[in-house]
């Protein structure tokens, strides 16, 4: 069995659930809706640029939670799957799990946007395990803080490092499917990296080393 680690975000769904999650909440009235498209688009460009303060955006995208009962926030988000997330799942990413589910292959999505949001979305997509953000819960409530080191950039890296330790799972063999250069730090450390959909500086990266390059989106979308 090997490990075959999936980024969501563009890779496995064409789009991004943190910041469709924000569209949704500034639709739903729950947000105030110029300030907080104004900065959620502000973060998405920074993430793109490689150049987003994880902590500065945390502060802001995990704070709507705090705000809301956990049970109305599922409420919510089953909207917002039915919505947003449904659309947006690429039938190429599909088949691409079911070929490693089919090998026999542990599916497992690392994902820098938090829990709350990913959980649904990495069951609905029938992989074995989820490392992502954790929003900090305390008493049934969510804080509106991070819990742990953010599943960003080298924080991938250390998260998946923990779970590997936990888990008795290992590298040897492993893939990762990824679209984002802020991947970088976990593509170097997996057996077969795989630019996924890849933004244009992931591309010249896999060109300049060799990595496979795959494209999962629709050709109309490519």
């Amino acid at each position: 069995m090997s490990l075959a680690i999936f980024d969501l975000d563009h890779t496995l769904i064409g789009g991004d659930s943190d910041h469709a999650w924000g569209e949704f909440l500034c639709r739903k009235g729950i947000v105030d809706e110029h300030e907080y498209r104004a900065a959620n688009d502000r973060f998405y460009e920074e993430y793109l640029r490689g150049e987003m303060d994880i902590h500065e955006f945390l502060n802001f995208a995990l704070n709507p939670l705090a705000q809301h009962t956990p049970e109305q926030l599922d409420i919510w988000h089953a909207e917002f799957m039915q919505e947003c997330i449904e659309p947006i799942i690429l039938p190429k990413a599909e088949q691409l799990l079911a070929s490693h589910r089919e090998k026999g292959d542990f599916l497992l999505i690392i994902t820098a946007t938090n829990r709350f949001v990913t959980a649904p979305i990495a069951q609905r997509l029938g992989v074995d395990a989820l490392l992502a953000t954790d929003p900090e819960m305390i008493d049934g409530q969510f804080t509106g803080k991070v819990a742990g080191t953010p599943c960003f950039q080298g924080g991938k890296v250390t998260r998946l490092n923990a779970w590997l330790k936990e888990t008795g799972h290992s590298l040897t063999g492993s893939w990762f499917y990824s679209d984002s250069n802020n991947d970088l730090p976990l593509l170097e450390v997996v057996d077969n990296p795989v630019a996924t959909n890849p933004d244009d500086r992931l591309r010249e990266t896999a060109q300049g080393r060799g990595w496979p390059i795959l494209d999962l989106m629709p050709a109309s979308d490519v």
